[in-house]
């Protein structure tokens, strides 16, 4: 039995520095752009390895291990995702099934701009309720691409948008998560989230726009883009605080498609904005062929064989991310591997937790009940629609699978990293660090979140690893726990677009593996401002408004 160190120099802020070696390790081989990104990944978690081994006394044979199990929890269920997400967009465009959809998403509109908030943040969102872990920006990302936007905004336009829906995706995957290790009511804690994000998933819209075409280019689209955003928080805060928190995303999302679909019916733009490139210097765009936005308007049953893909993935992962679903199926598609010397044989202790807590190391292998599972098996069935054979899925499976490959040693690497870095005590030290701010408790401890995002890749994984500290801090602060447990979901969201994960996600699904570096820098401004004014937004309530309180104390 190991315990957990998080001061091994006696000094809070070399430890600090200590622990922040791996992560700026990787953050600085990426930005580079002189490493490639999975050559990134091995080194860093390499220096991982002997910061856990030989800085926080962690022992060599638990940080292999570890690190093993990271390795795997990356494959699955991240990189299962995207092979499976990018195996679907590859059969679409080989028939043909694809250039009818960009046809047909240019007969709603032909404006980029619109485009963008159409699939970008209110289609995304969708998949984001539905499944979240890449899915989102695997699946808009190829979409975009598929439409002729430039690599750079294709990637990180989808990143920056999928951030308001992240802490109710899955079903609500990470308030469940929250709730687990803080002891709260999930619907206390989806509530108080609902009365964050709210004012978020208003402002993301004009963010994302701003982004892509400048101030005065989203100033043309204001009201596409005011629709879009009210018909998206209205919803997220009606469903988080008089519902559930497991629909939020799914309701919110249809309701906000639906609202701007049926503006655009009666509003367009005066001008037709038809860059594809970001207004910014955008040399991803260079050597590209555009996509001609004319072309002949397509047939009532070419528009529906178009659809039908996408909407067997809705209809499956719909199902897939049921309770029921996964109740049914997990008792006997489950293998379960706990890992010998390592499950059980590290103890978080105080401050992190009241009582040593021995920290788990199982893989559970839900072979079924994996989101990408369930997009395995509506690309099968799509792909038979569509005419395939099942030697013609299997030569095309394989060709994903090189396609892929880099990108799956990147995403098992990185995961391998989140999952050291966690059980060595590595991210509570950070955490700490944080928790150390007094009276701008609020405004860190959601950047705590934020990190944790950063770090681990997942709003859930942040909200198991940080959401007790939240917890104990705001206690002993006299601020509420439950805002602040909250406040480290809310946080988190926003440091969703810049996880190692989700950058390599996107550079796969723009078929721009090997530019990550490009998109990081791109995105990183975008993720610390949104994430400052979340911190900001707690703050007030937490010293100005505290009636956003009301009941949930």
């Amino acid at each position: 039995m190991w315990n957990q160190v998080y001061n091994p120099f006696d000094s809070s802020v070399l430890s600090t520095i200590a622990a922040a070696i791996p992560v700026v390790t990787l953050l600085v081989l990426i930005a580079s752009n002189k490493v490639k990104v999975h050559i990134a990944a091995i080194v860093a978690l390499v220096v991982a390895n002997l910061v856990a081994i030989f800085l926080f006394t962690m022992p060599a044979g638990l940080s292999v291990r570890a690190s093993l199990l990271g390795i795997v929890t990356g494959f699955f269920p991240i990189g299962w995702i995207v092979l499976n997400v990018i195996f679907l967009y590859q059969l679409t465009v080989k028939k043909g099934v694809f250039e009818t959809l960009q046809t047909t998403i240019g007969g709603v509109t032909n404006d980029r701009r619109l485009q963008i908030l159409l699939i970008a943040f209110s289609f995304g969102a969708f998949f984001e309720g539905a499944s979240g872990f890449g899915t989102p920006v695997a699946v808009t990302g190829a979409i975009l691409i598929g439409l002729g936007f430039s690599p750079l905004a294709a990637s990180g336009l989808s990143l920056i948008a999928n951030t308001a829906p992240v802490a109710y995706g899955a079903l609500g995957t990470p308030i469940a998560g929250l709730a687990s290790v803080t002891g709260f009511d999930p619907f206390i804690l989806g509530a108080m989230v609902g009365r964050q994000l709210p004012l978020f998933s208003l402002i993301v819209p004009f963010w994302v726009v701003w982004a892509f075409a400048g101030y005065k280019g989203m100033k043309e689209v204001w009201p596409a883009v005011l629709v879009t955003g009210v018909s998206f928080a209205v919803p997220q805060f009606l469903i988080s605080n008089y519902i559930n928190p497991w629909i939020v995303d799914i309701g919110a999302s249809l309701i906000s498609m639906a609202a701007l679909i049926g503006f655009l019916k009666v509003w367009q733009p005066k001008t037709i904005w038809t860059s594809a490139a970001l207004r910014t210097r955008d040399d991803s765009m260079i050597g590209r062929t555009p996509v001609s936005t004319n072309k002949t308007k397509p047939s009532t049953a070419q528009v529906w064989a178009a659809l039908t893909p996408w909407i067997i993935v809705c209809v499956v992962l719909l199902i897939w991310g049921t309770d029921l679903f996964k109740n049914a199926v997990n008792p006997w598609a489950t293998w379960r591997y706990a890992v010998p010397d390592l499950n059980g044989a590290i103890m978080k202790v105080a401050p992190i937790v009241t009582k040593p807590t021995p920290e788990g190391a199982v893989f559970a292998f839900t072979w079924l009940s994996y989101t990408g599972s369930g997009m395995l098996i509506a690309a099968i069935i799509s792909g038979f629609i569509m005419g395939y054979t099942p030697l013609g899925l299997m030569l095309e499976y394989g060709r994903t699978i090189r396609l892929c490959a880099y990108s799956l040693i990147t995403i098992s690497a990185m995961l391998a990293i989140g999952t050291l870095t966690r059980l060595s005590g590595i991210d509570a030290t950070l955490g700490l660090a944080f928790a150390a701010t007094g009276v701008l408790y609020p405004f860190f401890g959601t950047l705590l979140g934020w990190l944790g995002v950063a770090l681990t890749g997942s709003d859930t994984a942040s909200n198991v690893l940080f959401g007790n500290l939240q917890k104990i801090t705001s206690e002993q602060l006299g601020l509420s726990p439950i805002l602040m447990s909250a406040a480290n979901s809310s946080g988190g969201v926003m440091g969703k677009m810049i996880d190692a994960q989700s950058i390599v996600v996107a550079s796969t699904a723009t078929n721009w593996y090997g530019h990550e570096g490009t998109i990081l820098r791109f995105v990183f401004k975008h993720s610390i401002a949104l994430a400052c004014l979340v911190g900001l937004f707690v703050m007030l309530q937490a010293y100005v408004y505290p009636f956003t309180l009301m009941v949930l104390k």
